[in-house]
C-alpha cells in the first residue's frame, strides 16, 4: 500500500508488527559484521547491564524502515533524517510493534512522521523521521 503526498494528512497512523527471532539475530550479524557478544553470548550479556542476550537495536529501527517503506507513506519513500531514542532492550522472542503517525505535511513533498516501538505496553524506541514522500505516478 501507498499513501501518495497528496493524501497525507496529520494524525494518519499505521503499525507494522514481528517478533524477533535467534534467525533474525543471527542474520543481522551476517549481513552487519556486528558480531557483539552481548547479541550472540548469553554468559558474556548476563554480565552487561542487559543481564542477558538483547537484540541489535537496529533490528528495532528498521522495523521503522519496513512501515515507513511499505506502509505508510509506503512505495517510494525516502527517509531524509531519523532520530531514535531507544528507552529498553528488545530481546529474542520479543514481539515488536512500530507504531508511526504523520505530524505534519510540508511543502516539496516533506512529511515529519513520529514514531514509537512497543513490546506490549513497554516502549523500547521513540524518535521522528523527515521524510520525502512518494508523488503521484
Amino acid at each position: 500500500m501507498t499513501v501518495y503526498y497528496d493524501e497525507l494528512k496529520p494524525g494518519m497512523s499505521d503499525s507494522f508488527t514481528k517478533q524477533v527471532s535467534e534467525r533474525d539475530i543471527e542474520l543481522f550479524g551476517e549481513v552487519t559484521g556486528d558480531m557483539n557478544p552481548v547479541h550472540f553470548d548469553e554468559a558474556y550479556a548476563r554480565k552487561t547491564i542487559f543481564r542477558g542476550r538483547v537484540a541489535h537495536g537496529a533490528i528495532t529501527v528498521s522495523y521503522l524502515s519496513a512501515l515507513v517503506g511499505t506502509k505508510l507513506p509506503g512505495h517510494g519513500t525516502a527517509v531524509l533524517e531519523l532520530t531514535t531514542r531507544f528507552k529498553a532492550p528488545v530481546r529474542i522472542g520479543d514481539t515488536v510493534t512500530a507504531i508511526c503517525t504523520v505530524r505534519e505535511v510540508l511543502p516539496k513533498r516533506r512529511v515529519w512522521l513520529d514514531f514509537v516501538c512497543k513490546v506490549g505496553e513497554k516502549v523500547v524506541m521513540e524518535g521522528e523521521a523527515l521524510a520525502l514522500a512518494p508523488a503521484r505516478p
